[in-house]
């Protein structure tokens, strides 16, 4: 109790704080970056080196409540069979420009719901890419899965493409939650899916759960959790419930007085957290779980755990190209983010120009800065000597950094040498500290809670 009432103290359970999957973080991007500079960047790759590919397809045939991603829902077929022509269309934009010898060290199909598309479309995007750029040895193809939109063409599809992991979003098994979140998924949909999958040699599975769901208690994540655990999943996703409902409007069919309170929402996390861990999982970063053979799991042991905008990866590809309406790529330069809505994206892209409408070009503090994010974020460590002889970061501003964290969090904190750290109990507390090393002015409605 007196560990949780030090962390009210210093005011986690009234913050609203970015995640940093990026920094500077979305809200920062601004308008003035062009589809040339994209091109440009791309052109910049390196010859023979290994880049992350990402393709969105916004579309779900119903659209959750509780989801704040940018989606557009239909019932019809037709506008998800001409989006994947755009795309098909854009990757050969890309191979126009992509320098020779570039190999995917990723390949990951999110959305939305890329599993809406058609069969024959999967296999041909899948092998145009592949085409363009093939898997590099050791690389993995990853697609999101909604078991409620799949079946055992577009799986035999998927798996004669060459995926290697499947991601399942499960969210909560409790029939009450999931009718108050619009979201329909029986644990035998779940199951079968699984199963499905397993049996077609996909040996890799991600899934994501989520804590501080209306009506959620811990006996009802204890038992989502417990149920997650049979399917064996290699690496799991506990994101808490972002509830945003001026910024996402479907999640005003949420009652808000149906949301657990944040020091709730703490408790629903270590419930789930302990699990896990009472499972034989590794805890990675601040809401990932992963077995111990899982890369993931070896990517935090070695200290090269990554962030992005999927949130923590073992990949280490310096670029990470996003195709498809708003998705959002990552060069050495900065960010370029595609144009939001489909029609503008289609437009673009059938005139022969790539879609960037916003972005950001990196400053020389974005860079030691959001390493120093990353790093807290990943590793929950620091080293002043990284930032000041990798990364060009100016040793007293720095130093100053450390102290202000250490004089705002006490022994949440430590500092031994030149490392910050944050020790497991300060660990909620994690993105806040982040806050400290960002350089920009946070909007903190345009931001979840920190817990």
């Amino acid at each position: 109790m007196k560990h949780v009432s030090q962390l009210s103290k210093l005011g986690l359970f009234d913050a609203r704080v970015p995640r940093y999957t990026s920094y500077p973080t979305a809200p920062q991007f601004s308008a003035g970056l062009t589809g040339q500079t994209f091109a440009n960047w791309i052109g910049q790759i390196a010859p023979g080196s290994q880049i992350s590919l990402y393709l969105h397809v916004p579309f779900c045939r119903r659209l959750c409540w509780f989801c704040a991603c940018r989606t557009q829902g239909t019932s019809s077929d037709a506008p998800v069979i001409a989006y994947a022509q755009t795309l098909k269309d854009e990757l050969e934009m890309l191979r126009r420009i992509l320098p020779e010898g570039v190999e995917l060290s990723r390949l990951h199909w999110g959305g939305g719901t890329p599993t809406m598309l058609p069969a024959d479309e999967m296999r041909a995007i899948a092998a145009l890419a592949f085409d363009i750029a093939p898997l590099a040895e050791g690389g993995e193809f990853s697609v999101e899965i909604d078991p409620n939109e799949i079946d055992e063409v577009r799986l035999d599809a998927l798996a004669e493409a060459g995926m290697t992991r499947a991601s399942i979003g499960v969210q909560d098994f409790d029939a009450e939650i999931q009718a108050v979140i619009g979201r329909d998924q029986s644990f035998e949909i779940t199951k079968n899916t699984v199963d499905a999958i397993r049996a077609r040699g996909i040996a890799s599975l991600n899934a994501d759960i989520l804590y501080g769901l209306p009506h959620q208690t811990p006996k009802r994540i204890a038992d989502s959790v417990q149920k997650l655990l049979t399917l064996s999943p290699d690496r799991v996703a506990l994101y808490g419930y972002a509830h945003v409902p001026w910024m996402a409007r479907r999640q005003q069919m949420i009652p808000s007085d149906t949301l657990p309170r944040p020091e709730e929402r703490l408790e629903l996390f270590d419930t789930a957290r302990r699990l896990f861990m009472w499972d034989g999982y590794d805890e990675i970063g601040i809401d990932h779980f992963a077995r111990p053979h899982d890369g993931m799991s070896k990517a935090a042991k070695a200290g090269v755990l990554r962030r992005n905008f999927q949130g923590y990866t073992d990949d280490l590809a310096p670029v990470l190209i996003g195709l498809g309406a708003s998705s959002i790529s990552r060069f050495p330069q900065g960010y370029a983010q595609n144009a939001p809505a489909t029609a503008a994206w289609k437009k673009s892209v059938q005139a022969g120009e790539f879609s960037t409408t916003r972005g950001h070009v990196f400053t020389p503090a974005d860079i030691w800065r959001g390493r120093a994010i990353e790093a807290l974020m990943c590793d929950f460590r620091v080293s002043l000597t990284e930032l000041t002889e990798q990364f060009g970061a100016p040793p007293a501003e720095v130093e100053t950094l450390f102290d202000t964290v250490k004089a705002k969090f006490g022994s949440f904190v430590t500092r031994e040498g030149d490392v910050l750290g944050i020790p497991p109990e300060g660990r909620p507390l994690t993105r806040m500290i982040a806050t400290v090393f960002d350089a920009y002015a946070m909007e903190k409605t345009g931001h979840s809670s920190a817990v």
